[in-house]
């Protein structure tokens, strides 16, 4: 309605119409959600073009004529609020006066009036010659050259009027970067006369409309990492006219500047990180919009702002290796002498590879399994290189060689290998003595390592926490911390329960001694795969288990349609439909000896006793839980059990699983969707 007007009729009707919408008009940019609305609408047009199209339009396509109109009418809508004098129906004198109220720069008024006049001209003599509505530019050498020649080039006119569209386009792009973002900074710093400067106000009301929450400390963020004539302010102000263009594309923009205003106050003099984010042309994109997207990012990269060099090439954003890991890990302890310095040396190359994996997932680079295997790699080799160091501690107490080998068993999702961003790492502490040494000297240094490895492991770091929870003992938290090998043996022939059962269902070794790992492997393995499988007492006691579990576990007030563990249809309900399965029929089908959850699935259904339909409808549920899980703790930066309530914040979590702006109804439609039919296969699967 910004251009409507008198045009036919009854024209006093039609003035009193546009005066009393005016005021809807230039009130809208306050409305909450105006930009994502506009951003979302630019979008539709370009995504309703044909691949053969996008190339080829004058109109719709990147740098077209649209992109002109809706950077005009854009800023008239922010400024013409206050501003009367903007508010002028016509795309070059609304341009013309943004310029001469100093919102535009005159040099880019001018560049982006002739890069309209030229693609008007372009367009009308295009529909001029077939005399129909097309905004497609020709590709007939014939057609290309009365074109060019039109527009009065005579040198090889067909070049000519491709070359001139071209960087005309390049030009449009460009300078929608700038009308938004660079004349911000002029409210704040100084810049050359050529450039425009904003009003403290009118900045922060575009600050505000472009979808940051908190103008003001936007603007104190921006004065305190361009102000100045340093060499860093001067790059500084290259980099952000575009930098806050794409923290405005995320939902949290603030979040993304504050972060990226503490980085470069710990790296700024450093010669190399605003180098890479000025001439590497991956860095400064990859960097703004994982800040915006992720407080947990954020957080890991304010703690070791080094890290950030892992965003200068592809390379940095693939995991590393697992003995490359492992060898990085184990040499930063050796190298230290004081205990807890050595665990913290390995917890600072844990810190870098969990900014590694997040950046590469938030980034579209990894799939599921791929973040569950990388974070599990990651904390088994740290994992390793602290039970070493808790074993040389003992060793310096006792001042003797550990009397007994120590192996740790992974549990739950750490033996899955499917730790999420959130998890704790379950496990068990296995020991074996050594010949000719007594069982409770032995007992004594096992139990000494173990306790030593949990508290050198909990201590205080900049890194997020990686606990170990040994519940999942025998006898649980009234069990020994850690038993002999023969112990667990004597244990699981005579008094083992279902629900240890199915908890070594999981279970696998992750740091130790390799041969231990074995021979507590062969161990359990008739134990977790029973021959014949479980009885029907066994199998009423794993759903009286489960049901127990639900009620005691699940928060007082929570919504079971919306928690991603305990909700119905959750991670929680795949995992037990999946692990009674297993626990009947593993002794005689080789495949649902696994420990992941999705590898049993597909096991279950190639062996017949799931139908695929209904191992699809589980796995889709399970994967999906687990995603928007991880998306959560990206999001907030600390472990969450449940969709958000917040509109933003569901926002932010379905943006990061891949839903376009503004999901935040969908994402929840969806989720409950999915879970509502897989509760419906968790009832016939595991309760029939």
């Amino acid at each position: 309605m910004l251009k409507a007007r008198p045009a036919a009729g009854d024209l006093q009707l039609a003035a009193r119409y546009c005066q009393a919408i005016a005021p809807m008009v230039w009130r809208s940019s306050e409305r909450p959600g105006f930009v994502a609305d506009v951003q979302a609408m630019r979008r539709r047009v370009e995504q309703q073009l044909t691949p053969q199209e996008v190339s080829r339009e004058i109109k719709l396509g990147a740098g077209g004529l649209r992109d002109v109109e809706f950077s005009v009418q854009l800023l008239q809508l922010v400024h013409g609020r206050v501003d009367e004098s903007l508010r002028d129906p016509g795309t070059l004198p609304a341009l013309a006066a943004l310029a001469e109220g100093g919102y535009v720069g005159r040099e880019d008024a001018a560049s982006l009036d002739a890069a309209y006049r030229l693609l008007r001209s372009l367009e009308h003599r295009v529909q001029l010659y077939g005399l129909r509505r097309t905004h497609l530019m020709p590709t007939a050498e014939a057609d290309l050259r009365r074109l060019g020649r039109q527009l009065g080039y005579r040198a090889d006119p067909a070049r000519a009027v491709v070359t001139q569209r071209e960087r005309q386009t390049r030009e449009v792009r460009r300078l929608h970067e700038r009308l938004f973002y660079r004349p911000l900074l002029g409210a704040v710093a100084q810049l050359s006369t050529s450039d425009v400067a904003l009003t403290p106000q009118a900045a922060a009301t575009r600050l505000l409309a472009l979808g940051y929450r908190d103008p003001a400390g936007a603007l104190r963020h921006l004065d305190a990492l361009s102000s100045g004539v340093t060499r860093r302010a001067a790059i500084q102000r290259q980099l952000l006219p575009v930098m806050l263009g794409w923290f405005a594309d995320e939902a949290d923009p603030d979040a993304g500047l504050l972060a990226f205003r503490r980085v470069s106050d710990e790296l700024g003099t450093t010669p190399w990180y605003l180098k890479m984010l000025r001439d590497e042309a991956s860095a400064a994109p990859r960097l703004a919009h994982v800040l915006a997207r992720s407080r947990f990012a954020g957080d890991l990269l304010q703690q070791a702002p080094e890290t950030v060099a892992v965003l200068a090439d592809d390379s940095g954003l693939q995991p590393r290796p697992s003995a490359a890991l492992r060898a990085e890990i184990l040499g930063a302890v050796a190298r230290q002498e004081d205990p807890a310095r050595a665990v913290l040396g390995a917890r600072a190359v844990r810190r870098r590879e969990l900014f590694r994996i997040a950046t590469a997932d938030l980034l579209g680079r990894l799939e599921l399994d791929d973040v569950e295997q990388a974070l599990t790699e990651v904390a088994a080799a740290v994992v390793e290189a602290a039970l070493q160091v808790a074993v040389r501690v003992v060793e310096q107490q006792l001042g003797t060689p550990l009397p007994t080998r120590m192996l740790v068993v992974g549990m739950g999702r750490f033996g899955g290998r499917e730790l999420g961003y959130g998890s704790d790492a379950d496990v068990l502490f296995v020991h074996d003595p050594l010949d000719g040494v007594a069982e409770g000297q032995a007992q004594e240094a096992a139990l000494a390592v173990a306790s030593e490895l949990r508290r050198l492991m909990s201590g205080p770091g900049p890194d997020p926490s990686l606990q170990l929870d040994a519940d999942l003992r025998p006898e649980g938290k009234n069990g020994p911390l850690v038993r002999t090998l023969a112990s667990y043996a004597a244990y699981y022939a005579r008094w083992s329960l279902t629900w240890e059962a199915q908890a070594l269902l999981r279970a696998t070794p992750v740091a130790g001694d390799c041969g231990l790992g074995e021979e507590f492997l062969r161990l359990i393995d008739p134990v977790r795969w029973p021959p014949g499988g479980i009885g029907a007492a066994d199998v009423r006691e794993v759903r009286r288990l489960k049901a127990r579990i639900e009620a005691e576990r699940l928060p007082r007030g929570a919504d079971r349609t919306r928690h991603l563990k305990l909700g119905r249809g959750g991670m929680a309900d795949v995992e037990w439909s999946v692990q009674l399965l297993q626990l009947r029929h593993a002794h005689a089908v080789p495949g649902l000896r696994h420990t992941g959850t999705i590898s049993a699935v597909r096991a279950a259904a190639d062996a017949g006793l799931l139908d695929m339909a209904d191992a699809n409808i589980l796995a889709q549920a399970w994967t999906f839980t687990s995603r928007l899980r991880n998306a959560a703790v990206l999001w907030r930066g600390r472990p969450v059990d449940a969709l958000p309530s917040d509109l933003r914040d569901l926002d932010g979590v379905a943006r990061i699983v891949g839903y376009p702006p503004s999901s935040s109804g969908q994402i929840v439609e969806d989720y409950q969707r999915i879970t509502r039919r897989a509760r419906t296969v968790v009832d016939r699967v595991f309760y029939a």
